[in-house]
């Protein structure tokens, strides 16, 4: 190996280390002793007796860790498929109209990545101000309008409380996605389309046989970290709903479930260490596996431009 080579990888080392560091701190590390964890009994904060699986079989078949479990993961999944199909498909409507370079595109790029930029907690709390049924502007709005009986509690309905704080979600994310497919779009060749147009196609014709598949790289990024986000949402519900995932749970996640086993709460009592712990395994698992498949599905679907 020369000199030359050798001084190339100390520098791509050089960056790539302190990475590595950060990702064996953050993520190997609390996975490892989260799997530790789990294999004890605990009582409070002081680990007891080796139980091996004896926590995760709670979690799949005792009540009522398995019914808060799969409503927990129910959950998690109507976060997925709401925010895939209303959040990232308006993402992927608005990055085809601003790249058609429509009067004000980019003050509307600016417009819509705005709000990503806001703290979740501060949007939380806000957005819960505004939902509030008998002060919130929302609903005195709708009874100015005369929509009055669509002035709804729309925090306090245990059918209403998960596709609100979606929406809030959505509102606030819609930027990011907007700006990928943007870019996605931007980056296809100029031949590509000039081909299409001389061939006859229209704009709908245009998106769907050209560009939709050009830019699969910009819906699988997409897809991986809204799956990713979907199955390790907190601080939305925590700021809006609480630890509980009120009302009656009908909000509750992954995370919420996690944080409030793990540590305590108030209907929870002491905290359970040990099925806390399974939980967070379990969200590594589950995270892991679904982007994992989903990024291999979709990059067959990639195609070269």
């Amino acid at each position: 190996m020369t000199n030359r080579n050798v001084h190339r990888n100390l520098w791509i080392g050089f960056f790539v280390l302190p990475g590595l560091f950060l990702v064996g701190l953050f993520i190997i590390l609390p996975l490892f002793l989260s799997l530790v964890n789990s294999a004890f009994a605990w009582e409070g904060i002081e680990r007891r007796a080796f139980v091996g699986l004896d926590n995760f079989a709670s979690i799949f078949s005792r009540f009522p860790y398995q019914k808060r479990f799969f409503n927990a993961v129910r959950n998690n999944l109507v976060w997925f498929t709401g925010t895939m199909l209303l959040q990232n498909s308006t993402g992927l409507l608005f990055g085809f109209l601003i790249s058609k370079r429509i009067r004000g595109y980019r003050l509307y790029k600016s417009v819509f990545f705005i709000p990503v930029i806001f703290s979740i907690v501060a949007v939380g709390f806000l957005w819960t101000l505004y939902l509030n049924p008998q002060l919130g502007i929302v609903n005195r709005t709708l009874k100015e309008i005369g929509l009055k009986r669509l002035a709804l509690s729309w925090l306090g309905d245990t059918r209403l409380a998960t596709p609100t704080i979606i929406a809030v979600n959505i509102w606030r994310w819609l930027g990011f996605p907007t700006l990928v497919f943007h870019a996605g779009i931007n980056s296809i060749p100029e031949e590509n389309l000039e081909a299409a147009t001389l061939d006859g196609a229209g704009d709908w014709t245009m998106f769907w046989r050209v560009i939709f598949p050009l830019i699969m790289p910009s819906i699988t990024i997409i897809t991986v970290l809204t799956l990713i986000g979907s199955f390790n949402v907190f601080e939305q519900i925590y700021v809006m709903e609480g630890l509980a995932g009120g009302p009656y749970y009908s909000t509750d996640t992954l995370g919420t479930l996690f944080y409030r086993t793990a540590f305590g709460a108030v209907d929870t009592g002491i905290p359970q260490i040990g099925i806390g712990s399974a939980i967070g395994v379990v969200i590594y698992l589950l995270t892991f596996a679904a982007s994992g498949i989903s990024a291999v599905m979709l990059r067959r679907r990639e195609v070269e431009m």
